[in-house]
């Protein structure tokens, strides 16, 4: 079976690529000019674009990527799982249900499964690293899509950001909060809740919304068997601290970081710090 991912999971190419995943990009526009993101735009540059005062622009993978990607491997005889970006954050999901009715209809046995993740970033990631996994380990496609989908009801994201006038121009906070909160050193709690990104809490400071962070991630069951990860944006003092402080209080199985993709920062901006891991883990 061979496993699709959109770019919004925030995991490497690099390590996409040594595990035969298959990516379909979404896209980042700075300029009026579009940017495959991974393969035409990295990190380090949407970064570099955002400090400059640039506002990127975000748009799904085109239905005819999908159709292309599925007709191939519908050709070859594969059976496919495509792990997709929330349908409530993107139409990728979506254009992914379409195409895979059109290239259906010309390959009527085609084994596709698409899960709506119902999540971001790596919320996304952590479902694609156990998928990876037990694809590895040699399970058949109907026990990797249970799994997923039982990830997909239990994985925690919770985010916290610096710039709150990102948040106010993609409608998550009022430009006249983000003024007044950005004046106050306000630092929002934003979880992905059922496919959406909503504020939960506010704190003055970030060491709080980390505390809060960490509370939350106390409540997780079989700490010992999960892998956490964090996403940010190159800030490596913070998530070297969240590293050592995660790993003597909590004890997951390990503890891996990555920095935030193209996609995910055009809409967070810098100083994005993020959190993700199962809520009942089994």
């Amino acid at each position: 079976m061979k496993l699709i991912v959109d770019s919004a999971c925030d995991l490497s190419l690099s390590y996409l690529e040594e595990h035969n995943v298959i990516v379909v990009p979404l896209s980042v526009i700075v300029d009026d000019k579009e940017y495959m993101d991974m393969f035409e735009i990295k990190n380090d540059q949407i970064y570099a674009l955002i400090k400059e005062g640039k506002h990127p622009r975000t748009s799904q993978v085109p239905l005819d990527k999908f159709d292309t990607a599925f007709r191939k491997l519908a050709a070859e005889g594969e059976s496919a799982l495509y792990i997709a970006l929330s349908s409530d954050l993107s139409g990728t999901y979506q254009a992914a249900v379409l195409a895979s009715s059109q290239v259906k209809e010309d390959y009527p046995d085609f084994d596709l499964r698409i899960i709506d993740s119902r999540q971001s970033s790596l919320g996304i990631g952590l479902m694609v690293r156990e998928a990876i996994q037990m694809i590895e380990d040699g399970f058949d496609a109907e026990v990797i899509s249970e799994r997923i989908t039982f990830m997909a009801d239990n994985v925690t994201s919770i985010f916290t950001v610096e710039d709150l006038n990102y948040l106010a121009e993609g409608g998550r906070l009022s430009k006249s909060s983000a003024f007044l909160g950005g004046l106050l050193n306000i630092h929002p709690l934003l979880e992905v809740v059922d496919g959406k990104l909503e504020a939960q809490e506010k704190f003055r400071g970030r060491k709080r919304v980390l505390n809060r962070m960490y509370d939350r991630l106390s409540e997780a069951t079989h700490m010992n068997e999960q892998t956490v990860l964090i996403v940010h944006t190159n800030d490596f003092e913070t998530v070297n601290e969240m590293k050592k402080h995660i790993e003597a209080e909590f004890g997951p199985k390990e503890v891996i970081d990555y920095p935030i993709g193209a996609v995910i920062a055009a809409h967070t901006g810098i100083g994005t710090l993020g959190l993700f891991f199962m809520d009942q883990y089994k």
